[in-house]
């Protein structure tokens, strides 16, 4: 029995529900084990608003590039919507969907869950910081 199997329902917590205030976004570079064991890196960005968070991949459709054109700097001018700084394409909070500018596609959606007061990630397999050694 291999012990480094992570079984699907782990959630991985990344940060404090209050660590990110609300009406606000947190980019967070997390690395993801692949079905291959490979790791990757997988940049992501939290969003809370009010007792709701969404993440997504940091990761513009149009051109893959990070949204943020400043390091947590996500929304765009009016503070509602999510912006990618290189374009100025606009995303829905909720749902990712593209709604102005260069649109191919939608935001890549990550799934998260709040638990003891933790914004957690599910459904991936991360690799975790005691793991590191390899």
């Amino acid at each position: 029995m291999n012990e480094q199997l992570t079984q699907p329902n782990t959630a991985y917590a990344i940060c404090g529900f209050n660590d990110i205030p609300s009406q606000r976004a947190m980019g967070f570079d997390l690395m993801i084990v692949d079905e291959d064991g490979s790791h990757r890196p997988w940049p992501i960005v939290v969003v809370r608003w009010g007792k709701r968070v969404f993440a997504y991949l940091n990761k513009c459709p149009h051109t893959g590039v990070n949204l943020d054109w400043e390091r947590n700097q996500f929304f765009d001018p009016r503070g509602i919507r999510l912006m990618c700084g290189k374009h100025g394409s606009i995303f829905e909070l909720g749902t990712g969907r593209c709604v102005d500018g260069r649109c191919k596609g939608s935001l890549t959606p990550v799934a998260l869950t709040v638990l003891d007061g933790d914004i957690c990630v599910t459904g991936v397999r991360l690799v975790e910081e005691e793991d590191s050694s390899g």
